[in-house]
């Protein structure tokens, strides 16, 4: 049996759904293909800063949802490894906008985004698993080719004028497109997990705890009297460690090493696991473009860094944004020069140098020295912290943090 529509979306994760959200407020007709017939968890972005939440209510999510899905952390508290064991807080302007960043619940946030596009029109298939993605040439419209999960006799396929690949950083629509290109940082493994906490969801700061041994730690309080573990590892030790110990014993072992913190009450080191343990590798991915006649990708299948304070999901959402106005221009006629390469530049435009502040310091990580030397500063530097913090949340431009007056007074003795 075959669908035609006119946009047909691989993957319902955040960027999928307000992709499809998007276009199906605009009058389109939308086909999602999502694998799980239910929420499952997967290691994925939890901790985001103010900007995350403005494009959930720009997307349409009420605020009684909102409150749901979203627990306020008044700050990022980043610890160092040095000897004085330094530290400082991102806050992220919460002093003068009185919005705070969020612990996100994503099995309740995921869920609300498909819901939602269901509501505004979106033909959401749960349980289907895309197989195979052929898309438009000369001669006849993109495909994508899906059967039901657990049911492989059931086949069905979708024709389309677009094609979106919101399926993650293995996508097939990248793939089909040849643009899967290898990470820039090296393998890192990500793995992460949830642990029980105080109940009542008390205000507490997150922690980005850097540690020994090129590994860091992150601490993020979410809804549900819980805590959300996010490890990251770099280094062949790390790997042959995991390989012979699994995930759950390095972990473990992991958390063990996290200090103690007298900003951090830490009822959760005593807490429960309350799912199992998720892992993502290598944590990174490249695409040589994003977009091409009539397919574009989004989310983490269009490319991601390791992030260290947590900007995956904004990313993501102002993604589903860009990718949406381009492909609404372009069904009606309207495109940009270059059609769907219109999405591409808007997304260099709008994020090509925070890439660039990004992968400086992931490049300060791997030189524990030299972290810490822009660590100190910025803990003693109230107006260059709060500047850097603005920055990694996506809330005023990253060309701020590559400005040379910056630099000079971030580096300065």
């Amino acid at each position: 049996m075959t669908r035609g529509a006119d946009v047909v979306i691989v993957g319902g994760g955040p960027a999928g759904a307000v992709t499809a959200t998007y276009l199906a407020r605009a009058g389109h007709d939308v086909v999602l293909l999502e694998r799980g017939s239910r929420y499952r968890w997967r290691a994925g972005g939890v901790f985001a800063s103010p900007a995350a939440v403005r494009e959930l209510r720009h997307a349409g999510l009420d605020p009684a949802t909102l409150a749901r899905v979203a627990r306020p952390i008044p700050a990022m508290h980043v610890e160092l490894p040095d000897a004085a064991r330094t530290s400082f807080r991102l806050t992220y302007g919460a002093e003068t906008t009185n919005e705070t960043a969020v612990g996100f619940d994503r099995s309740a946030l995921d869920p609300a985004l498909l819901e939602h596009a269901e509501e505004v029109g979106v033909e959401v298939r749960r349980g289907t698993v895309a197989t195979d993605v052929a898309l438009r040439d000369h001669r006849q419209d993109a495909s994508v080719s899906a059967e039901c999960v657990g049911d492989p006799l059931t086949s069905a396929a979708v024709t389309a004028r677009v094609v979106v690949g919101a399926d993650g950083p293995r996508s097939m629509v990248a793939a089909a497109a040849g643009m899967v290109r290898a990470p820039r940082l090296g393998n890192r493994i990500g793995l992460s997990w949830h642990v029980t906490d105080e109940p009542g969801d008390p205000p507490r700061e997150a922690r980005m705890v850097v540690l020994p041994g090129e590994a860091y730690c992150g601490i993020a309080p979410v809804p549900g009297g819980r805590v959300n573990v996010g490890i990251v590892l770099a280094g062949r030790s790390w790997r042959d460690r995991l390989q012979a110990e699994g995930a759950a014993s390095v972990g473990r072992a992991v958390l063990a090493t996290v200090p103690p913190s007298d900003a951090d009450p830490e009822p959760w080191r005593a807490g429960e696991m309350t799912d199992a343990i998720a892992g993502a590798s290598p944590l990174g991915s490249r695409v040589e473009r994003r977009a091409g006649p009539g397919w574009l990708v989004v989310g983490d299948a269009a490319g991601f860094l390791d992030p260290f304070t947590g900007e995956g999901l904004h990313r993501a959402l102002v993604g589903a944004r860009l990718a949406a106005e381009a492909i609404d221009a372009e069904l009606r006629g309207h495109a940009a020069p270059g059609g769907l390469a219109a999405y591409d530049r808007a997304m260099d435009e709008r994020f090509a140098r925070k890439d660039l502040v990004s992968r400086i310091v992931q490049a300060l990580l791997a030189r524990p020295a030299l972290f810490a030397y822009a660590g100190r500063r910025l803990a003693r530097r109230d107006d260059v912290r709060a500047t850097m913090g603005l920055v990694m949340g996506d809330l005023v431009p990253a060309s701020r943090a590559l400005d040379p007056r910056f630099l000079a007074a971030l580096l300065r003795p």
